[in-house]
C-alpha cells in the first residue's frame, strides 16, 4: 500500500507559526484578544501562538476551547492504521462556550476573536465555527441593549495547514479579510505528530522525508 500521508513534525508546526505571526504582522494588522481552539487538533498550536504573540506585546491572551467533530465513528484502524478517518457530513457540537449563566467567564462583544485549528480541509467545521459564534454575539448584543454588529466583534482563522482543495463550503467575505493560513499542502492526509503513537523520533524523520518530496 502507498503511504500517502504527509508526515508533520512539532518543529514544522513551531516554525510555520513563528513564520505566519511575522508574515500577516499578527498582534499588529489583526490583534487578538481571544484564541478559541478547535479541539483536539487546535489546542497545541494555539498554545504556540499565543507564545509568539505575547513575545509582541507581553500579555497572555486566553484560550477558550471548543468541540466540534466532522468525523463519522471511526472503524477498527482508521486514523492509525494507514486508513484515513473518514470524514462525515455533518458538523457536530460536542463542547462550546458558556453564556448567560452566573459563572460564565467569556464576553465576545467588542472582542478580536481568532479561531485556532490544524487543518482546513473541507472547510466545513470552520464555517461552522464561525456561524454558532456570531449567533452567540449577536444574543449577547441584544442581551447589553445593542443593535447587531454594534459591538464591532471581529472574528478570525489560524489554520497551520490549508488543504490545496476545493471546499465545500465558503466562509463570508468579512471573515476572509482576517483568514490565515501558515501553510498549504497537497489534498493528502495529514499525519500531525499528536496522532503519533510509536516512536515520535521516526515520525520526525518521516516528516522530512514527506515535504522533501513534494
Amino acid at each position: 500500500m502507498v503511504d500517502n500521508k504527509l508526515y508533520i513534525s512539532y518543529n514544522q508546526i513551531h516554525q510555520l507559526i513563528d513564520y505566519a505571526v511575522k508574515h500577516y504582522k499578527l498582534g499588529d494588522n489583526f490583534d487578538p484578544d481571544l484564541l478559541i481552539a478547535i479541539g483536539g487538533g487546535g489546542f497545541i498550536p494555539a498554545r504556540i501562538l499565543r507564545s509568539f504573540l505575547k513575545a509582541k506585546h507581553g500579555r497572555n491572551i486566553p484560550i477558550q476551547a471548543i468541540g466540534l467533530s466532522l468525523y463519522e465513528e471511526l472503524l477498527p484502524g482508521q486514523g492509525i492504521e494507514g486508513i484515513p478517518e473518514a470524514p462525515g457530513t455533518q458538523v457536530t457540537k460536542t463542547q462550546w462556550l458558556n453564556f448567560g449563566g452566573s459563572d460564565s467567564l467569556v464576553s465576545l462583544l467588542g472582542r478580536k476573536i481568532l479561531i485556532v485549528d490544524e487543518v482546513d480541509d473541507s472547510r466545513k467545521t470552520l464555517v461552522y465555527a464561525v456561524a454558532e459564534l456570531k449567533k452567540d454575539i449577536l444574543e449577547q448584543e441584544k442581551r447589553a441593549g445593542m443593535a447587531p454588529g454594534e459591538s464591532n466583534t471581529e472574528i478570525g482563522i489560524f489554520v497551520v495547514y490549508n488543504k490545496d482543495k476545493p471546499k465545500a463550503e465558503a466562509l463570508d467575505d468579512e471573515t476572509m479579510k482576517h483568514y490565515y493560513p501558515a501553510g498549504t499542502t497537497p489534498d493528502r492526509w495529514l499525519f500531525f505528530p499528536w496522532d503519533c503513537t510509536t516512536d515520535i523520533n521516526v515520525h520526525t524523520e518521516l516528516s522530512k522525508r514527506s515535504f522533501s518530496s513534494l
